[in-house]
């Protein structure tokens, strides 16, 4: 057992570069996802019941796929469209994508508990449209839902390791690749378990100073 994870550690580099993309792709598509999510919320709050009803079947149809299917779908499925992609972008597309709807879901719940005198206050000073959602209605509902933000960041950096399957080098990928060249399949998923739990570890420190700067600011 010590050999299996002195082998691991002979061959870190791999796990760390995996890590590293991990990383990146993780909060590549947690950053996109929360932006593109944050203007899908704005479809699903429209008075206009048209736009609200697309943006809901666009929502469940995102949660009721799972992702590993997704993922599927865009890397084997767009280029039958014409349209090729790289491993790489190709998982973040497909991270962006499903994580959007959960994002603006979060952001729709916040939304309606946001008081509707500070929506109000906000018209009665001249804000409208775009305006009145980036400058009144985003700020506190960002705060709101800023711990459930947090827990969906995470779980984009847990769906990343389905990335495998399409071959994008992130954590999951380079312990599969240790431990089916040196036979170490223990010591290989710890190490990885083990990465994966200090950068959620990362996230709920980052949330959490976020918070309370945010509280400060009030």
């Amino acid at each position: 057992m010590i050999d299996e994870f002195a082998t691991v550690w002979e061959h870190r580099d791999l796990l760390l570069d995996g890590f590293g993309n991990t990383i990146l792709i993780s909060l590549l598509a947690g950053l996109l996802a929360l932006i593109l999510g944050a203007l899908l919320s704005t479809a699903l709050m429209a008075r206009r019941k048209s736009v609200a009803g697309l943006a809901t079947v666009l929502v469940d149809a995102m949660r009721c796929v799972p992702f590993l299917l997704f993922a599927y779908l865009i890397y084997y499925g767009l280029p039958s469209l014409g349209l090729r992609l790289s491993n790489w972008s190709a998982g973040l597309l497909a991270l962006v994508i499903y994580h959007t709807a959960y994002m603006a879901e979060l952001l729709r719940g916040a939304w309606l508990q946001l008081p509707s005198e500070t929506i109000e206050a906000g018209r009665a000073y001249g804000f409208a449209g775009m305006g009145l959602f980036r400058r009144i209605i985003l700020p506190p509902v960002l705060f709101a839902a800023l711990p459930n933000l947090g827990n969906q960041l995470i779980q984009i950096i847990k769906d990343s390791a389905f990335l495998t399957i399409i071959a994008v080098t992130e954590l999951t990928h380079a312990a599969n690749a240790i431990q089916g060249t040196y036979f170490v399949p223990f010591a290989a998923f710890v190490g990885a378990v083990l990465l994966y739990w200090v950068l959620c570890l990362a996230v709920e420190a980052m949330v959490g100073f976020a918070g309370t700067r945010a509280e400060g600011w009030r």
